[in-house]
């Protein structure tokens, strides 16, 4: 999702997951809830059967939707996660679009999370999102992000028990630095992939190795506070096109998803529920070797 075809620059920092949904979606309603001056937030939830081991939060990429995250969703949904997430306005799904340029979204992100929160309640749950969802949902966990205009108080919520953020942006220094990035106060897994080059610029290639920039969240927090990094061989913005943006050209890394969704899960478990069995699983994977690398501090 590149934020440049809406005249913001950020956009090649920002822009989330991709690609068509390969199990059939999970059940899912729709609900709107009331922001800041009667502002209308909509609300996609998805509800497990039987067991419910607890609830995330998701924050999805500029420009996308919900729903087009399902491929990952549905897997956490399917493990027994309660999962909502607000169309945030810089979604080319959201009819106000064109009245939140540029920063303005990342305010009204802000208020959407802000929003979810009160409704879901005093209890705690887990922050997850991707690419732009990656800093909102890390900074949920206490990132110290810039705070937008207009936006007063803390930016955390206390409730945040854990935090998954897919691709989460470089610091960019009008959203956080990596300093901000280094007050993450919750466990966290970042994840990357080798092949997640953002552009230098609109309309420009690809940096190579400029996917390490995504790992600044892992790299800037502080030692014993169960932070992992995910790093996949491979692997871009988008899975190849396994979710959120269905039309890039591939080739599609289902193996490497598959990781993804199976560590994640697992991290879930192991800080969104407590589960010490999965903890324990979790850090048997921990290594260095590709293709699927996975860091811990």
């Amino acid at each position: 999702m590149d934020i440049s075809r809406r005249a913001f620059s950020l956009g090649a920092l920002l822009a989330p997951l991709a690609g068509p949904l390969g199990a059939a979606a999970p059940a899912r309603r729709a609900f709107d809830l009331e922001g800041p001056g009667g502002r209308s937030i909509a609300i996609t939830e998805w509800r497990p059967n039987g067991r419910k081991r607890g609830t995330i939060l998701f924050s999805h990429g500029a420009l996308s939707a919900p729903q087009l995250y399902e491929a990952v969703i549905g897997t956490w949904v399917a493990d027994g996660w309660h999962v909502l997430a607000p169309l945030h306005v810089d979604s080319e799904e959201h009819p106000g679009t064109r009245e939140f340029p540029g920063l303005a979204s990342w305010k009204a992100r802000i208020e959407d999370m802000r929003a979810l929160s009160a409704h879901v309640g005093k209890r705690p749950w887990v922050a997850a999102g991707h690419s732009y969802g990656g800093l909102v949902a890390l900074t949920m966990g206490g990132a110290a992000a810039v705070p937008p205009p207009g936006i007063t108080g803390a930016l955390s919520d206390a409730n945040v028990r854990a935090v998954v953020a897919f691709s989460p942006p470089a610091p960019v220094p009008v959203l956080c630095t990596a300093e901000g990035y280094a007050k993450l106060a919750v466990p966290a897994l970042i994840q990357t992939g080798t092949a997640d080059n953002p552009p230098a610029g609109p309309g420009l290639a690809p940096v190579p190795g400029s996917w390490k920039g995504h790992l600044a969240p892992y790299d800037a927090a502080a030692p014993g506070g169960n932070r992992y990094g995910l790093v996949l061989e491979g692997v871009d913005h988008y899975f190849g096109g396994l979710i959120c943006r269905y039309e890039v050209p591939g080739p599609q890394q289902v193996a490497r998803l598959e990781d993804a969704k199976r560590i994640s899960t697992q991290f879930l478990r192991a800080f969104g529920a407590g589960d010490r069995a999965a903890m324990r699983l979790l850090d048997r994977q921990v290594s260095d070797a590709m293709p699927v690398q996975l860091l811990r501090k």
